[in-house]
């Protein structure tokens, strides 16, 4: 902060030196049942300051821990975690065949790292992303279908590229105009989509959480993790209330003595 004026700086000294050096309050708690509420609040005041202290903590440890992968330029730019595609595949070829200098990097380390990256089957390539430091590059459709049946799995990143299966049929065959209208008909209809959900999710061994999956979360405070807290702080203010009635009694009672004596 800049002053313009030297009273200006002068008064926003002085002012802070009040604030900050304020005397303390001498209002103290002095009936029994007063300090005992105030030392229940107090200790409860003090355990949910510290059990919050130790969920934030574990919270952004936790978060730290988090994957730094996720997406394509982030496995091109490391050298840790290897990644290979299915050898043959199209997914190589399109590695090989992209003029994208990420992609062709990517194609360079796949080609040069050895042992082989590259896999035969969908199969072998789950083994590896479980049992090594590996990542495996593959058509979307064939990975999401092994991350619904396998929850240690997870897709990361978005798509490479976006192409369409088609149905070969031989040249001039009257069947293609025949297939066509009925693909087209039952994407209209949604029965794609319906037996996309069927045979990927519903048919899945494992119901895994997909937004959660692969992340891993700080534990709520719940009632179950503070209840004995509330319940410490409910006694307290009980057996403060008891002492209270029962030091007003005692006061009642001492004082129709002092004016009664007899």
């Amino acid at each position: 902060m800049f002053c313009v004026y030297a009273l200006s700086c002068a008064l926003t000294d002085f002012s802070y030196h009040i604030f900050f050096f304020r005397p303390g309050s001498e209002v103290a708690p002095r009936a029994v049942s007063t300090r005992i509420v105030s030392g229940i609040w107090w200790f409860f005041t003090l355990i949910m300051i510290s059990s919050y202290t130790a969920n934030l903590a574990a919270f952004l440890t936790i978060d730290r821990l988090d994957t730094t992968i996720e997406s394509v330029e982030d496995l091109a730019k490391q050298t840790d975690v290897h990644y290979g595609t299915l050898e043959g595949g199209s997914s190589k070829q399109f590695f090989e065949d992209s003029d994208v200098p990420t992609y062709k990097k990517m194609a360079n380390f796949m080609q040069s790292t050895t042992p082989s990256v590259y896999v035969s089957s969908s199969r072998e390539a789950v083994q590896r992303v479980l049992k090594e430091n590996y990542a495996y590059l593959g058509e979307s459709t064939s990975i999401d279908y092994q991350v619904q049946r396998n929850c240690q799995l997870m897709q990361v990143g978005g798509l490479l590229d976006s192409k369409g299966y088609g149905i070969a049929t031989p040249r001039g065959s009257p069947y293609r105009d025949m297939i066509s209208e009925k693909i087209l008909f039952l994407q209209e209809r949604q029965e794609i989509s319906k037996l996309y959900t069927k045979w990927w999710k519903e048919k899945a061994a494992n119901k895994c959480d997909n937004e959660s999956k692969g992340k891993q979360n700080a534990n709520e405070l719940g009632l179950q993790n503070v209840g004995g807290v509330f319940v410490v702080l409910m006694a307290g203010v009980v057996a403060g209330t008891i002492m209270a009635i029962f030091e007003f009694l005692w006061k009642s009672w001492r004082n129709s003595r002092i004016d009664k004596p007899y």
